[in-house]
């Protein structure tokens, strides 16, 4: 296809609009998720009140990022409805449901309501590319990124100049790069189903918008499946569509929720439609990635497709693929000891995310696995493991449900050995008294962490400690 046109106007900026105002900033949040809404309002001219159920001292780190700044007042320990109802803007952590109580008090008020990628969106000169899905979407996003940077056209200069990577990925906020973009850019987000809900309320969304997969996650929140799916499609559902520059939705062909929405969107002026595979991925090219497993290529295929539509050819992602390494946390080598390799996946937070890890190796494996419950079905988890683990470690709130998934999947056949750990130390321990030459073992929860751990990002590097000192 033809490449896309980039237009040079500028958005309006909102900064321009909080000058002189009250924001809310809602969810500062104890690693630092809301200071770059904080600073950007403040640099902007508002006057800015930070309000966060934690307390000062639980939030003593993110409040020291912005000590620097003048009028700002923070209300800790808790939420006060005034607050909502006399703000001008309220600007929402994630993590905060739109049907919140509070959020509902400041419409009521007809204050307005808007998010950290609301606001970016809303700003942003340059033209967004946007990776959503359950799976796969942080090593797609780094992959697109690294592939329009490192494999441009040679004539690249005059489609497109800085390629900036952002969003749900990353150490650099949306709204800390947002002064830094010019027209001449391309921006490359991850956008979770959370901020999805929030550009749905700003009726945002993307030039270029993908979808990875979709299979059932933050049930906690969304209660079905099929809400959650919901929430995602959003992310087309508020594409511009523009005759002269069409929007692009790209899908996976080989995903059944990705396939309808690719027939229902396929056709409308003002908008391409395009599927990608993982078999699209050709030979000379697989052979210098590094990232092992068949779901990895299709992270590789959406990020071709996405590059394609710039320019980008089959030989110049070749020339730089070898570049690209795992990211931390997802199918990250942590350590080889004794002939035991040992991979930290602790981004695997979906029992789905687990099945793609178990399936990316034909060796014996050793899975460590369970954690915080988002009410996440384990069935397919637990068949997966008893025909492709020897063994299952299992800790966390989750440890009994999957070890009743495999215990229900194993009638008939041969169980693999599944024992319960009290901490992550401790299956580490009892791994490496399982693990034998050529074995791997995996850290791939299948869970969020938040029941052991502050994080994902926490719980994986624990894990690669732990491994380092097997070896001391």
């Amino acid at each position: 296809m033809d490449e896309i046109e980039l237009s040079l106007d500028f958005w309006w900026d909102m900064s321009v609009q909080l000058a002189g105002k009250k924001v809310l900033v809602m969810g500062l949040g104890r690693f630092g998720g809301g200071v770059d809404a904080v600073r950007f309002a403040a640099n902007a001219g508002a006057h800015v009140v930070v309000t966060d159920k934690a307390t000062r001292e639980q939030l003593q780190d993110s409040i020291g990022q912005v000590s620097d700044l003048a009028d700002i007042e923070f209300h800790l320990g808790r939420h006060d409805a005034e607050d909502f109802a006399t703000a001008d803007v309220i600007v929402a952590n994630p993590a905060v449901p739109p049907d919140n109580e509070f959020l509902q008090i400041a419409r009521r008020h007809g204050r307005t309501v808007t998010s950290q990628v609301g606001l970016f969106f809303q700003s942003c000169p340059a033209p967004i590319i946007g990776i959503t899905g359950a799976n796969g979407k942080s090593t797609t996003t780094s992959l697109t990124a690294h592939l329009l940077e490192r494999a441009r056209p040679p004539a690249s200069q005059g489609v497109y100049e800085k390629v900036w990577l952002s969003g749900n990925i990353g150490d650099r906020p949306l709204l800390t790069i947002l002064d830094q973009i010019t027209p001449r850019d391309l921006v490359v987000l991850e956008i979770s189903s959370f901020q999805v809900e929030q550009l749905m309320e700003a009726r945002k969304a993307p030039k270029v918008a993908l979808l990875t997969n979709l299979t059932p996650n933050h049930l906690d929140r969304y209660g079905t499946f099929e809400a959650y799916c919901a929430a995602k499609e959003a992310l087309f559902t508020f594409q511009a569509l523009d005759a002269a520059s069409p929007a692009i939705s790209i899908f996976n062909a080989e995903d059944e929720v990705a396939r309808t929405w690719f027939r229902k969107y396929q056709g409308q002026r003002g908008r391409t439609c395009l599927q990608f595979r993982a078999d699209d991925v050709s030979a000379e090219v697989q052979a210098v990635y590094a990232l092992p497993g068949r779901a990895n290529r299709s992270n590789l295929a959406a990020a071709m497709a996405i590059a394609k539509c710039f320019g980008v050819t089959d030989r110049s992602i070749q020339d730089c693929l070898a570049q690209f390494k795992a990211l931390p946390h997802r199918l990250e080598l942590v350590g080889d000891r004794n002939g035991v390799r040992w991979y930290n996946d602790s981004k695997a937070t979906t029992p789905e995310g687990t099945m793609v890890a178990l399936a990316a190796f034909e060796c014996p494996k050793v899975l460590i696995a369970g954690g915080y419950d988002k009410h996440t079905p384990f069935d397919e988890l637990g068949k997966k493991i008893v025909c492709s683990a020897k063994a299952a470690i299992l800790i966390g709130q989750t440890a009994r449900q999957i070890a009743d998934a495999i215990h229900a999947a194993s009638e008939n056949v041969h169980q693999p050995d599944v024992q319960f750990a009290g901490s992550l130390a401790e299956a580490v321990e009892v791994a490496n008294r399982i693990a034998v030459p050529r074995d791997v073992v995996l850290l791939s929860p299948a869970c969020a962490s938040y029941d052991m751990f502050e994080n994902y990002q926490q719980r994986g590097r624990l894990f690669a400690e732990l491994v380092q000192r097997l070896g001391a």
